[in-house]
Formats: C-alpha cells, sequence, structure tokens
C-alpha cells in the first residue's frame, strides 16, 4: 500500500473499529512515507505477533524493536508500522506512542515491569462472587489501573450465586468503599444481569479485562463478543477454583463498539512504582493526611495524627489504613529496588564503555608503533 493510499480520514480507514484516529494518522505519516503499514498488535506470542492492518491480519517478526528495556517490548494493544506484504518474514519496524500502559512487577530478582496491555481506556477488574470478598487485591489492582492512565471499572461477576438481594447489596457496598470514585457494577453472564450497563461503558475506546483465575473473565468476554472467543474449563462454582485456558493476551472488537483485550488469570498483581494511583485508591485517607500535625506523618504514632484519629473515631476502617500502610510499603520497596538496579545497570555501562575507551587507545598507541 502507497503512502497515498493511507491519507485517508481517521473515520474511514479500515482500522477504525480498533481505534485509528486523526492523532495516529497525523503521527504515523512519517511511516507511511517509508511505504510501512499502520496497525494495532492483536497478540504476541513468543518474538511475534497478529497484527491488524488495512490489509488485514499479518504475522510479523518483532526483532527490529527488540530494546534493552523490558518496558518498551512490543505488547498486546499497541499500534506499530510494519512492513508491506512481500517480506518474508514481515517485521514490525516501529512502535507508536503509548498513550497508557497497565504495568505490574515480575516476580524475577531484577524487578524489572511487565506491560500487560497497552493503550488501554478502561481497566476492567473482574470479582468473582463465589468466593469470598478480598477488598485488599481488588485495592491492589485498582491502583495499578489508576498508574495506568486508564480508568477502571469494578465488576462482580457471577452474581446469580448470591440468592438474597440484601446479601448482594451489602457486598457491592464493601467494594464501593475500598474504590472509591470507581463504577461498580454485579453482572451474571448466566442470566445476561448487568451486561448493558457494562456494554454501554466499553462502548467507547479499548478495554482490558483483568483479575484471577476462575473470575469469570473468559465467559464475560464471551457473552460481551457473542460468541464462543474465549475456551473456558469448568470451574466449580462455589469456590471459583479450576482454570481457564487463556494463555495470552488477545486483543478483540465488541459488537457494540469498542476493543477488548482479555487477559490470561493473574496470580501476582506487584505494584510497579504505583504511588499516584495508590493516592487515587485511598484518596479520602491521602485527605485526612492533610489535617496531621506533621506533613510526613506515617499514621503510627505520631501526636496529632488526624488518619488515626479517624479510625478511632470509626470514620475510617481500620482495614482501609492496613491496606494503605501496606501498599505503600510494598511500592516504596520496589521503587528502591528498582532505583538499585538502574544504579548497578549504569555502573556496568560506564565500566563497558571505559573498558572499551582503553582498548581503543591502547590500539591507536599500537598502530602508532
Amino acid at each position: 500500500m502507497s503512502s497515498s493510499s493511507l491519507s485517508i480520514s481517521a473515520s474511514s480507514c479500515p482500522l477504525a473499529p480498533y481505534g485509528w484516529d486523526a492523532d495516529r494518522e497525523s503521527e504515523f505519516a512519517p511511516h507511511a512515507e517509508q511505504g510501512l503499514l499502520p496497525g494495532r498488535v492483536v497478540r504476541v506470542d513468543r518474538g511475534l505477533c497478529d497484527v491488524v492492518t488495512p490489509d488485514g491480519v499479518v504475522r510479523a517478526d518483532t526483532e527490529f524493536v527488540v530494546p534493552r528495556d523490558p518496558m518498551k517490548v512490543v505488547c498486546t494493544g499497541d499500534w506499530v508500522a510494519v512492513d508491506p506484504a512481500g517480506g518474508d518474514p514481515r517485521y514490525v519496524r516501529s512502535l507508536l506512542t503509548r498513550r497508557t500502559a497497565f504495568v505490574r512487577s515480575t516476580s524475577s530478582k531484577r524487578s524489572e515491569g511487565q506491560i500487560l496491555a497497552a493503550n488501554v481506556d478502561h481497566a476492567v477488574v473482574a470479582v468473582s462472587l463465589a468466593r469470598e470478598l478480598d477488598l485488599g487485591r481488588v485495592e491492589r489492582f485498582l491502583a495499578l489501573a489508576w498508574e495506568s492512565g486508564a480508568l477502571p471499572v469494578v465488576v462482580l461477576t457471577k452474581a446469580d450465586l448470591v440468592p438474597e438481594a440484601a446479601t448482594l447489596a451489602h457486598l457491592l457496598q464493601d467494594v464501593e468503599a475500598a474504590a472509591p470514585g470507581v463504577p461498580v457494577l454485579s453482572v451474571s453472564a448466566q442470566r445476561g444481569e448487568g451486561l448493558d450497563v457494562l456494554e454501554a461503558v466499553l462502548a467507547g475506546g479499548t478495554s482490558v479485562l483483568l483479575g484471577e483465575s476462575g473470575a469469570g473473565k473468559s465467559t464475560l468476554a464471551n457473552v460481551l463478543l457473542g460468541r464462543d472467543a474465549m475456551e473456558v474449563q469448568a470451574t466449580r462454582d462455589m469456590d471459583g477454583k479450576g482454570r481457564h485456558t487463556t494463555t495470552t493476551r488477545n486483543l478483540l472488537v465488541l459488537p457494540g463498539g469498542g476493543v477488548l483485550i482479555d487477559t490470561p488469570g493473574l496470580r501476582g498483581v506487584g505494584l510497579w512504582d504505583a504511588e499516584t494511583g495508590v493516592g487515587r485508591v485511598f484518596a479520602e485517607i491521602e485527605e485526612l493526611a492533610q489535617g496531621c500535625r506533621f506533613h510526613d506523618c506515617a499514621h503510627e504514632a505520631e501526636p496529632g495524627c488526624a488518619v488515626r484519629e479517624a479510625v478511632e473515631s470509626g470514620e475510617l476502617p481500620g482495614r482501609r489504613l492496613d491496606s494503605y500502610r501496606k501498599l505503600q510499603r510494598e511500592n516504596a520497596w520496589i521503587v528502591a529496588k528498582t532505583d538499585a538496579r538502574l544504579r548497578a545497570d549504569r555502573r556496568r555501562e560506564w565500566k563497558r564503555r571505559g573498558a572499551e575507551g582503553r582498548a581503543a587507545m591502547e590500539a591507536k598507541r599500537g598502530h602508532r608503533g
């Protein structure tokens, strides 16, 4: 496809259902002049990715954009510049600017971040009502969601397993208290309840579906897509145990508008430099802290602590303060660890450059001799 054929309006571009807009078209213009195709990554698998382009879905190699920084690897949801037809293999040549990125810390000792999805507008946190609510885990997901730049939404799945309306209302209130400023919806994929509201939220932009294995994400995705796009293994209703077979992140167009990225069940959701996100999740604590006597109050044993006074008066649940402290400590630890790793990487780079410089000088002296 020539660069002139890519000058069509963003709204009429075949990529418009995937989120292509005028700003993306403008950013892509230099790549179009090189004869490259615009595309969005719908799946990544061991160095290869599926990219939807104006010519359809193509398989491309990411070799040319493999960086030293793991935060810049090609990810589901990325917009890219890819080789036109004719190359074998075809390569992703460049990444376009990411507007948002959902990142968690890895379990590796190198304290690296892992990007789960890019260019996301809504982060949908699926929480199963088939098991006991873990509000601390919900708060953790929300901290990462806010930090990503996306707008979080909490979806309580399997509402049909809560027969009493009063119990369901109580569960909703508990989650709403743990998610200030975040829409909390209850849905039943089995009965089709609550899905119209969720579909309306997801119709605008890109959404990523997050949660633990057994949270009902793939079943929910299938219902929203109107087809069995995701394979689901049977899960025991009462305890939520089981596995589902989603092992990669897939980007799919929703029939009502918007696109959805389904993700594997997440066993670990470690924070990754999420100070702002933690602050958003615990907005009421951050506001109360403005009344503390000391600006750096840790809300432990300091005199004049407005936060602890709120706990003692019953205004603030003690569980919220405990969760806030826990996530703050974890985030401070990962930031310090990451900073230490970056300093070590810099020292190694300086040593490498120094050795190369000395070798070059020795070679130059030898040549003169």
